[in-house]
């Protein structure tokens, strides 16, 4: 998995975030997640909204995910 793929999936289950993603090992990745959906929601409900755009790849293709999310 790449930090491309990893943003292009987060991208395409959160069409309006602005998404960055740094790692260059393959396995553990920093992303920035800035979305007006985040809106009103605690940053754990932000959290979960991200990871479920990326499913069962958590803890098989990626093995961490350091998060930093916010709305607009």
């Amino acid at each position: 998995m790449t930090k491309d793929e990893i943003r292009q999936l987060i991208q395409a289950g959160l069409p309006q975030a602005q998404v960055t993603v740094h790692g260059d090992d393959g396995q553990h990745f920093e992303a920035d997640v800035v979305c007006a959906d985040f809106a009103g929601k605690p940053m754990l409900a932000q959290h979960r909204m991200v990871y479920a755009t990326l499913g069962e790849r958590m803890g098989r293709d990626i093995h961490a995910l350091q998060l930093k999310t916010r709305a607009v």
